[in-house]
């Protein structure tokens, strides 16, 4: 990361400053408010406030968008989360390291669930459902007070942190044999793997299925687990160092190849009269289809991501730094944004599909706004 930048909470503190790294974590960041954009009109997922809109014409890239998302935007997350957690526990020692976390990523977790998302959810309480009474009354009969809503990221990190500390207390591992960085066969080999793994969970998790109260989707837990700990497999081999432009062109070729195949599961909905869940998960041959395919093609577009911003974004750019600097503060703030934008544009006279193009935008604008003034609080800038 670049030497102004201030690290966010989300990714530790790295020993060695790469630009394109931080240039990445904006792009993720967008991602997410995008994302997020994109079910409160339509794409499938579940959301705070919703207004569909029911033109298939608009539902079917809607729903493209957030699938590609899905495959590999999170765990990329991850990923770059856990390669530089090594270095950040080698300089602080473990007591520090987990005191850190713990603030960096409790201290967010109590704000979210006992704080923000009440305020949130009562806003939809109150403008989005009609149900006009005041705030005081409404905490009144609140019960949701263990909500880490777009924060389960959040907490899965600090957990998947927190058994990484306790790995290196407890069994001390031993220097091993540096792994060559791999190929983009491998790489590709290894995705199909994970995608199987993905659809013997999906078995027993299907996805949309949430684990209450903390906002886990287990059906995607496979792809998180296994890129953090390809994140730190890569900080201790120096993968990104390593990794050729080369292999990130040869899987460039099937990331285009996968998003063209992504109409192919309409046409298998179609032909197969089959309900759209069995793409989710069980003991269905759809499901271990785009299990696969949300794996190849999420690890084909991390590996794209990596090597051409290593090659072409590697710059210093104050701009992007300021930006990188306000990511953490976006993610957590981002909803509230998102939510008080669709909410004045409930009544307006348009298709949803139309108002998402004005609201997704401004909320991306708006997210990156509220955040540089959020991280301008002394204790604040603390902590994100």
């Amino acid at each position: 990361m670049p030497a102004q930048t201030e690290p966010s909470a989300l990714i530790p503190d790295s020993s060695k400053k790469i630009n394109y790294i931080d240039h990445l974590k904006v792009v993720l960041t967008i991602l997410v408010v995008l994302h997020h954009s994109f079910i409160t009109y339509g794409a499938p997922g579940g959301w705070y406030y919703n207004q569909k809109t029911t033109h298939i014409g608009a539902l079917i890239p809607m729903t493209m968008f957030v699938a590609i998302n899905q495959a590999f935007f999170m765990g990329f997350f991850f990923f770059l989360s856990a390669y530089f957690i090594t270095s950040s526990y080698q300089k602080k020692g473990a007591k520090q390291f987990v005191l850190d976390r713990l603030k960096r990523l409790g201290i967010p977790l109590v704000f979210y669930s006992f704080i923000l998302s009440p305020v949130m959810i009562y806003l939809v309480y109150y403008f989005g459902e009609g149900h006009h009474i005041g705030f005081l009354q409404f905490l009144s009969g609140f019960d949701d007070w263990i909500d880490f809503g777009v924060l389960w990221f959040v907490a899965a990190l600090l957990l998947f942190t927190l058994i990484y500390v306790l790995w290196q207390g407890v069994v001390k591992p031993r220097p091993t044999r540096t792994l060559a960085v791999p190929s983009a066969g491998m790489i590709v080999l290894f995705a199909v793997l994970i995608g199987v793994l993905s659809f013997l969970v999906r078995l027993i998790f299907p996805v949309g299925r949430v684990l209450k109260p903390i906002g886990f989707q287990l059906g995607h837990f496979s792809q998180y687990v296994t890129l953090f700990v390809l994140g730190l497999t890569a900080y201790k081999n120096e993968w990104l160092t390593q990794l050729p432009y080369r292999t990130g062109k040869q899987t460039l070729v099937l990331v285009v190849v996968l998003i063209l195949f992504f109409p192919v599961f309409y046409i298998i909905k179609q032909l197969t009269n089959m309900p759209l869940d069995w793409f989710n998960g069980g003991f269905h041959w759809q499901a271990l289809l785009y299990a696969v395919w949300e794996q190849v093609i999420g690890f084909s577009i991390i590996t794209v991501l990596l090597t051409f911003g290593k090659r072409w974004w590697n710059n210093s750019s104050a701009l992007l730094s300021k930006f990188s600097r306000y990511t953490f503060a976006v993610y957590i703030f981002h909803p509230l944004v998102l939510i008080s934008l669709a909410l004045l544009a409930t009544d307006w006279a348009i298709d949803p599909s139309v108002k998402l193009l004005i609201v997704a935008p401004l909320a991306v604008i708006g997210s990156f706004l509220l955040a540089s003034v959020v991280v301008l609080i002394p204790e604040v800038k603390k902590i994100i």
